[in-house]
């Protein structure tokens, strides 16, 4: 059997933690006052500050409507004096990588000589203004009550005010001494006020976790079956403890969340960078002592490469387990496949957007195939298993068994495959009963990728004589061991590609290359390096990006 296909970029995420433990910082959201979708949410992290009567440092997130308030109510007040405050402070050892508020304000007080009423918001110190209104400048109150997480509310903060703290402040500012005017206010009472509806905060966290302890059968048994499990122990700095991430033979197949604690380490999600989101600064736990179990059964009997990762909540890993496993499960006594399994189940697969066998796409570009799977009569089959071998395109090529998909309730399925592979000929079966000969098959699809190339070259201006240098590599593999050919063209600005040279990359795909100027200028031209179709190299036809270079 073969596990599911896991879905999302932060899945993508995991696996880079898991090949790359601590090669650069973590991130994760966390949401303040109001999630994306409009609902409450604590306001972790955030500490108010009133200063001066009738000031106010009020949280009413939990309120319908509700904001981190920040005002000065009808009060006689001196300039310097009377402040409201909140601020948000990043935990020891993290940083504000971004940072997005939702805010409207006003400064209905007016202004006298030398005092008026003001907000702002600022970062990383209180003087450190990016967002602002003052009477003294006429300005009357920004942004949109009415509508929280309206645009007119959104205010980005700028790269350069984001580190370990943020502010937002009301207040009676001017001269020293100088008194603010009494008497005018807005509807609520308030001289000055400025109301944040929501935050999403980016935190960044260098120091990752650390992993011990480990036992486990996973750990130590030569060989495993059924329900095998891994013990450790994990400490994080920061952000805590989240998940146990399993690989097997280099396919992410398995994310288990830790400790949940109560509901504050779970992903609430609503990025749009799929990173993971949650509503506390320290969602999961600092330490925990793990016993994660892992299905055996799921994957193929045989050796295999097991390795076992926690990773905390921004995403940084450790390693917990990395052997080589054999897994030896009894043959199955044959249940059925899915609810209403059927031998003469009817299998259907085809690529979305098309009814094409075989379809063509960029390097880097994903795809996705759709599938229904039913009984006679045209019953849905529904929580099935369907098996996926894929038979990569180049001589030689062994197929491949890959995750494959799981149906639903209505027997349909859709597997998205990654950007990054090469051509291939998929092949998805059924099987009526789980250890059994196929079924059925459905037709193969093709997936024809176009070779990616990178195409890098210095200087992008020359003169006659003068020499400029190319160099960049095959984005995909595998490359032959000899190298690949790709070919060098040129063109002047609407002229045809003309092929100058062609040479050869090493075994890693790495190419380069010099072109020597022969006649005046100044001519504008243009370069690309293109990758022809061989048998020995799994990508159709491709190009690079395209560069300039002028010569004068």
């Amino acid at each position: 059997m073969t596990l599911p296909v896991l879905k999302g970029a932060f899945v993508t995420c995991l696996a880079l933690a898991v090949t790359a433990a601590g090669a650069q910082a973590g991130s994760y959201h966390v949401y303040s006052c109001r999630t994306p979708s409009g609902e409450s949410a604590p306001a972790d992290g955030w500490s108010g500050l009133a200063l001066g009567s009738a000031t106010y440092a009020e949280d009413t997130c939990q309120e319908p409507g509700g904001a981190l308030l920040a005002a000065l109510g009808q009060a006689k007040r001196t300039a310097g004096t009377d402040i409201a405050t909140w601020a948000f402070e990043a935990p020891v050892g993290e940083a504000l990588a971004g940072a997005t508020l939702w805010r409207a304000g006003d400064a209905d007080g007016g202004s006298m000589v030398n005092a008026f009423y003001e907000y702002w918001l600022a970062g990383p110190a209180e003087t450190d203004i990016f967002d602002e209104c003052d009477t003294g400048s006429a300005c009357a109150g920004r942004g949109n009550p009415a509508q929280p997480l309206s645009a007119e509310n959104r205010v980005v903060v700028p790269s350069g005010n984001l580190g370990s703290r943020l502010y937002v402040i009301a207040s009676c500012g001017g001269v020293q001494d100088f008194s603010c005017r009494e008497g005018e206010h807005d509807a609520a009472g308030y001289e000055a006020a400025v109301y944040v509806y929501a935050a999403d905060l980016l935190l960044q966290q260098s120091a990752g976790p650390t992993a011990g302890n480990v036992n486990g059968e996973l750990a130590s048994a030569a060989v495993v079956r059924g329900d095998s499990d891994v013990t450790f122990t994990a400490t994080d700095p920061g952000a805590g403890v989240y998940e146990a991430v399993f690989s097997v033979d280099g396919q992410v197949v398995q994310s288990t969340v830790v400790d949940e604690d109560g509901g504050r380490c779970r992903n609430v999600g609503q990025t749009t960078d799929g990173l993971p989101a949650f509503l506390y600064v320290h969602p999961c736990p600092a330490s925990v002592s793990a016993d994660v179990p892992f299905d055996t059964t799921r994957v193929a009997n045989g050796s295999h490469h097991l390795v076992v990762s926690v990773i905390d909540a921004a995403g940084n890993a450790a390693p917990v387990l990395d052997r080589q496993i054999t897994i030896a499960n009894p043959p199955p006594p044959g249940p059925a496949n899915g609810t209403n399994a059927s031998s003469q189940a009817s299998l259907s697969v085809s690529w979305r957007g098309t009814r094409r066998a075989q379809i063509t796409r960029s390097y880097g570009r994903s795809a996705t195939v759709d599938g229904r799977l039913t009984a006679p009569g045209g019953v849905p089959i529904s929580g099935a298993l369907i098996d996926l071998v894929a038979t990569p395109a180049y001589v030689g090529a062994r197929s491949v068994a890959m995750p494959g998909p799981r149906t639903g309730a209505d027997g349909r399925f859709s597997m998205r495959l990654p950007g990054r592979i090469s051509s291939r000929t998929l092949r998805y079966s059924y099987r009526s009963h789980l250890g059994e000969a196929p079924s059925v098959t459905a037709r193969a699809l093709t997936l024809s990728v176009r070779a990616g190339i990178s195409l890098n070259v210095t200087p992008r201006s020359a003169s006659v004589g003068r020499t400029i240098y190319f160099r960049g590599r095959l984005l995909g593999g595998p490359v032959p061991s000899a190298g690949k050919q790709v070919v060098l063209e040129a063109r002047s600005q609407g002229g045809p590609w003309i092929e100058f040279d062609v040479v050869s990359t090493d075994g890693r795909g790495r190419y380069h290359s010099s072109y020597t100027f022969k006649f005046a200028g100044p001519v504008a031209y243009q370069f690309r390096v293109r990758s022809e179709r061989e048998s020995d190299f799994p990508f159709a036809a491709g190009s690079s990006n395209v560069v300039g270079v002028l010569e004068r």
